[in-house]
């Protein structure tokens, strides 16, 4: 991460903290730390305050640690722990009043935090505000584990037949994203055949696709800790029927006009309503019952939300999924989503929004 991104992301987070009241803010969600100093490990605590930073991790990061931060923080390596060394660490500015991540932050590690500082205060999600507005490499992790992941179905479609499992076709294309180096899987892969694919968070499972099945297959990538997350339906050993193919139409209908419409300055409810209302119509909007999207960037879910309840606008530079589906319980289902980005001109698509129904035959 380039050290002037550091700068400004921690330089708008004081800002945050000046309107709210606090004079520092304790990080402990691992993304939000990752964010503003470059971090990459699995235990630390980050205290921001009006003038420095201070990075508390433990002895495994010794070297890791100042190598990743550099000049973005302190870092205090503590053996035992980093909650004893942030109590002595605030014991040398007892007149701080510290606010903390009231979203991340457990009821334990609260109780922790009382002992540490003299005064504490709840605050929002201020480090997820700013990720939400995506710099251009930010923006390009997320195009580039994209485009792996493309790669890595277009491998693994062609062998996919009816008899396979479906644990056996997520084995083969997480091997494929990973030969193509992703870093990890950002969820649970989701291969769902037959009747199963009405299930939107599906788990894999070892039943066997049939014979003219839909197979819905969810699945990301993870490029530099940046997230992309794809779905594709297709259809197993043999020709879509009629209801396939107009349930599948509809879908493709919305996600088009979707992630043609969606605007920078919308709130998440319009740019929902852009797909809802087309399946409305169409008399399916029963069987669309999750959201239209979510942000992506260092989680595979974080801010901004599309859905019937987000009042929130639309930023410029946001990157969000464009993922409607339709579920019919005992029948089957059909998801497609792609991953675009908010840019003052329009939507640019991230993926390669390849949505035309495959027939593996």
């Amino acid at each position: 991460m380039r050290a002037d991104r550091r700068e400004e992301r921690q330089a708008a987070l004081r800002a945050l903290l000046a309107v709210e009241g606090v004079g520092a803010l304790l990080v402990s969600h691992l993304p939000n730390i990752r964010y503003l100093t470059g971090f990459t490990g699995s235990a630390a605590l980050l205290l921001v305050r009006h003038d420095s930073a201070v990075l508390f991790t433990d002895f495994r990061y010794a070297t890791q640690a100042p190598d990743e931060v550099g000049d973005a923080a302190d870092v205090e390596i503590e053996s035992a722990s980093v909650w004893d060394r942030l109590k002595r660490y605030c014991a040398e500015r007892p007149e701080e009043t510290v606010g903390f991540e009231a979203h991340a932050l457990t009821v334990r590690d609260a109780g922790r935090l009382k002992k540490c500082a003299r005064r504490t205060a709840p605050v929002g999600e201020l480090v997820e505000g700013l990720r939400s507005v995506k710099a251009p490499e930010e923006v390009g992790a997320i195009e580039a584990a994209a485009a792996l992941a493309s790669a890595a179905l277009a491998e693994v479609l062609p062998t996919i037949q009816p008899g396979q499992s479906e644990l056996l076709v997520a084995s083969r294309l997480e091997a494929a994203l990973r030969r193509r180096g992703s870093e990890w899987h950002p969820f649970h892969t989701i291969v769902a055949s037959g009747p199963r694919a009405a299930l939107p968070h599906a788990h894999t499972t070892e039943r066997t696709i049939g014979a003219g099945e839909f197979l819905l297959i969810d699945f990301g990538a993870q490029v530099d800790g940046y997230c992309a997350d794809l779905s594709r339906t297709v259809i197993v050993g043999g020709r879509a029927d009629e209801r396939q193919r107009t349930v599948y139409a509809a879908v493709q209908a919305a996600q088009l006009l979707a992630r043609e419409e969606i605007r920078a300055g919308m709130t998440g409810r319009e740019a929902d309503a852009i797909a809802r209302d087309l399946l409305a119509a169409r008399g399916l909007a029963d069987a669309f019952g999750h959201s239209l999207g979510h942000g992506l960037g260092l989680e595979v879910h974080e801010a901004p939300r599309l859905s019937t309840t987000a009042t929130a606008v639309l930023p410029a530079g946001a990157v969000v999924t464009i993922e409607p589906g339709l579920y019919l319980p005992g029948w089957g289902g059909v998801r497609l989503e792609d991953d675009i980005v908010l840019t003052a001109e329009g939507p640019r698509l991230l993926s390669d929004g390849l949505t035309d129904l495959v027939e593996l035959v």
